[in-house]
C-alpha cells in the first residue's frame, strides 16, 4: 500500500501526516507527500512532532509529480485548496480528504500558535491511525 497526503505547500499538515504514518504503519505501508506547490518545511511543524518523539526534518518538501500520483494506491488530500486543485488521479485511485485548518496560519503568542500546531498534530496522528486500521492489509501499531 502506497499512501501519498496532498497539501498546498508540503510544509505543515502532509508533512506530519507523512511523519505519523511513517511512524505507525511501519514497514506495511509506503508513504510519500507532496504539494500543489513547494513551500518548504514549516519549523513548527519539525518541532511539534519531535516533541511527540518523531524526527521529520529529513523529509523533503516536494512538489507533486505524476510519477507520485502512479505510485500511489491511495491520496489524502489535506486541505481544501489541495482537493480543488489535485491534479486527475489515473484510474482506479482512491482518494480521501481530510479538511484540515492550516495552523500556519495561527496568530497569537507564540503559545498560542504552538497549541494550534499540537491540536494539528494530535487531530493528523488520529487520522491516520484510523486510516491505517481501515486497511486490510495494514499492521499499523497502536500508541
Amino acid at each position: 500500500m502506497n499512501i501519498l497526503f496532498l497539501c498546498t505547500g508540503n510544509a505543515c499538515r502532509s508533512q506530519i501526516a507523512e511523519g505519523w504514518a511513517r511512524h505507525l504503519g511501519g514497514d506495511a505501508i509506503e508513504v510519500q507527500s507532496a504539494g500543489i506547490e513547494v513551500h518548504g518545511k514549516n519549523p513548527r511543524a519539525i518541532t511539534v512532532m519531535q516533541d511527540a518523539g518523531i524526527d521529520i526534518s529529513g523529509q523533503e518538501s516536494t512538489r507533486v509529480t505524476d510519477a507520485m500520483l502512479d505510485a500511489a494506491d491511495l491520496l489524502v488530500t489535506v486541505c481544501g485548496h489541495a482537493d480543488e486543485h489535485c491534479p486527475a488521479l489515473p484510474p482506479g485511485k482512491k482518494k480521501i480528504h481530510w479538511p484540515l485548518e492550516d495552523p500556519a496560519k495561527a496568530s497569537g503568542t507564540e503559545a498560542e500558535i504552538m497549541q494550534v500546531f499540537c491540536a494539528t498534530r494530535d487531530d493528523i496522528k488520529q487520522r491516520v491511525q484510523d486510516l491505517l486500521d481501515s486497511l486490510p492489509a495494514s499492521k499499523g501499531n497502536s500508541t
